[in-house]
């Protein structure tokens, strides 16, 4: 009698187990807050800088002391390591904490270099100097004494053209891949973007062409955004499909804003 109650007992808890599993998920909420704040904080403190140059001129501001748009670099260079680690978070895979605290570093020390370089850069301007030439080849540049002064300025912009957006242009993105890897439901859950996802999308697009266009991000952004389209094919071999988020993250490339 008891063995044949051990025997009544096991498929009920079997079968409590499976229709447990066969349970649908709940549907992954779109990242409003995350979305208007990634937005947000990239429109006043990234593209805002060339508005409020054009109203609040550096030759307002003491040569020596921070300009208007400067205070707002500064600021651009506290918020994104801290939008970063927010989408980090929001990632359903653990990363190690080694490389989240390295990523975090030097998205800081990249958008750290660009700040220096782009305050001093400005100030020649002032003088005369002209960008769409070569450092060597600006006319003020003749004029320095020791001739060895080029070399610096010459230091100067490799920190901030090379070694500075592969610092912070690197690991932006990188977060970005992550977050998207972690965008996807099963098929029977597949839905659409909310109305207000549609009303970020051209915001959200425009920056991502400004950022390629300004920033030099050409090579990156193409190669994140093979990514990924590869992780959704590898993903719906599975039976995966992006959620709302994902969606949003595929679109903002693609919708050209001209």
């Amino acid at each position: 009698m008891q063995s044949f109650t051990r025997k009544r007992k096991n498929p009920t808890l079997m079968s409590s187990r499976a229709s447990g599993s066969e349970e649908v998920l709940p549907r992954p909420r779109f990242q409003l807050d995350l979305w208007l704040g990634f937005i947000l904080h990239s429109w006043i403190l990234d593209v805002g800088r060339p508005f409020v140059t054009l109203v609040l001129p550096a030759d307002l501001f003491p040569l020596n002391r921070p300009s208007a748009a400067e205070y707002l670099h500064f600021l651009f260079n506290i918020c994104t390591p801290l939008i970063l680690l927010k989408m980090i978070e929001r990632t359903p895979r653990s990363l190690p904490p080694l490389a989240v605290h390295l990523g975090v570093i030097a998205v800081a020390m990249g958008t750290s270099l660009h700040l220096v370089t782009d305050a001093i850069t400005r100030r020649l301007v002032l003088i005369g100097y002209q960008l769409h030439l070569s450092v060597r080849e600006n006319p003020i540049m003749e004029e320095l004494r020791p001739p060895a002064l080029i070399d610096a300025f010459e230091l100067l912009c490799f920190f901030d053209d090379t070694i500075g957006h592969l610092m912070w242009c690197v690991p932006f993105f990188l977060a970005l891949f992550l977050f998207f890897s972690g965008c996807f439901h099963h098929r029977t859950q597949e839905d659409k973007m909310p109305p207000t996802a549609w009303m970020l999308l051209l915001p959200s697009a425009t920056y991502y062409w400004f950022l390629m266009a300004e920033g030099q991000t050409f090579i990156l952004f193409i190669f994140t955004f093979f990514a990924m389209t590869a992780s959704v094919m590898h993903q719906r071999r599975r039976g995966l499909v992006p959620d709302a988020n994902g969606l949003f993250m595929l679109y903002s490339p693609n919708s050209c804003p001209l």
